[in-house]
């Protein structure tokens, strides 16, 4: 199958359409079989697909699914609008299916993914962002399409995992002389809280991050916004960090809703640090650590299993050394891989006009 001028070929007996209500059971249990192949247990539920195909989340992801003439979904194509000049990509396909049918259907995908990139720029009037998808360490076959459709791996990322220990981890030593943590402000524990915290927040992040590998700008109304649409948001895992009085770190975590074992059995939620950070003023005072052990705190008291989070296996700032220091351990490894698209002509290197991935994978 070949990528013409006229975009994208589907493989003969494939139909390709927008994902509604009645594909969610389908897509999920596709990506927990991914999941399950690629990293060797599977993660992904239907709360959290749902929210991204026909929820929250559906005003800034771009979705198409494809079936086989026995209307089998075998691959989906996801386009995340996270802010300006990134989107997310996600292109999955049917694990079970082996090379000589799985390649097409992948450079399909990759090449629709470029098409609704596009139709992000269009959308926001932009003239170039930035492609960036993913793959498991341990997953050879995802890395190979990725490098045919013009993805660089750019970094590696340690998904880390803390087990929660209720006797032990409900009480920490006192925090240093002039740092306060405390939850976002709300009226009565109700509603949005207090503006103003959510802006300390966010700025702290940007100036905490300013610094991190492929930082860029997002606005206060996209953070905000893209943060709610996941179904594990919630406002009182929102934590802000003062240095004599001053916004110094915050740190934002969700919660993850464990599935039911493979024998039935009811497993405890986990936390999941999505955003942690401190204000290069503020750093060497405990903000990181003081953060950290009230996450972990907050988790023994729900009595969850464990504090999730991820880490640039990279990092110039030694993070890692901080939270191995404080139970944290690398569970999986995750990659990153970037490109960049500019419309309209622009197409990835591996799906031009003249281009195809063979069954063994090569271009050619």
């Amino acid at each position: 199958m070949s990528v013409d001028a006229a975009g994208p070929v589907l493989p003969p007996g494939h139909t390709a359409y927008t994902p509604g209500p009645d594909d969610l059971g389908d897509l999920a249990r596709l990506l927990r079989r991914h999941e399950r192949e690629a990293r060797g247990w599977p993660g992904a539920d239907s709360e959290t697909v749902a929210a991204e195909v026909t929820g929250r989340g559906a005003t800034t992801h771009l979705h198409e699914t494809v079936r086989d003439r026995d209307g089998v979904l075998r691959a989906w194509i996801n386009c995340h609008d996270r802010a300006a000049g990134r989107v997310l990509v996600g292109v999955t396909v049917d694990p079970d299916l082996p090379d000589a049918q799985a390649d097409p259907l992948a450079l399909y995908g990759f090449a629709r993914a470029q098409d609704l990139g596009r139709e992000v720029l269009r959308r926001r009037g932009m003239a170039q962002t930035q492609l960036d998808s993913g793959a498991y360490a341990d997953d050879p076959r995802q890395q190979r399409w990725l490098a045919a459709a013009g993805y660089e791996h750019t970094r590696n990322w340690w998904q880390m995992v803390r087990p929660v220990d209720p006797a032990s981890d409900l009480e920490h030593p006192p925090l240093r002389q002039g740092v306060e943590i405390r939850r976002v402000r709300r009226d009565d524990g109700v509603g949005m809280p207090d503006e103003a915290d959510l802006h300390a927040v966010h700025d702290v992040l940007e100036h905490s991050f300013a610094d991190h590998f492929n930082s860029y700008r997002e606005t206060f109304e996209e953070f905000l916004g893209r943060l709610r649409e996941d179904p594990g948001h919630r406002w009182d895992h929102w934590w802000l960090a003062t240095v004599d009085g001053q916004p110094a770190g915050a740190l934002v975590a969700v919660t993850v809703t464990m599935p039911v074992s493979d024998d039935g059995v009811a497993q405890p939620d986990s936390s999941y640090v999505e955003y942690i950070g401190v204000h290069r003023l503020a750093r060497g005072r405990g903000v990181a650590k003081g953060l950290l052990r009230t996450v972990i705190a907050d988790a023994a008291a729900r009595g969850r299993a464990s504090v999730g989070l991820e880490v640039d296996a990279d990092s110039p700032t030694g993070a890692d050394g901080l939270y191995l220091s404080m139970g944290w351990r690398t569970r999986y490894t995750t990659q990153s891989w970037h490109r960049t698209l500019n419309p309209p002509t622009d197409r990835a290197a591996g799906s031009g006009s003249e281009e195809r991935i063979t069954p063994g994978g090569r271009a050619s």
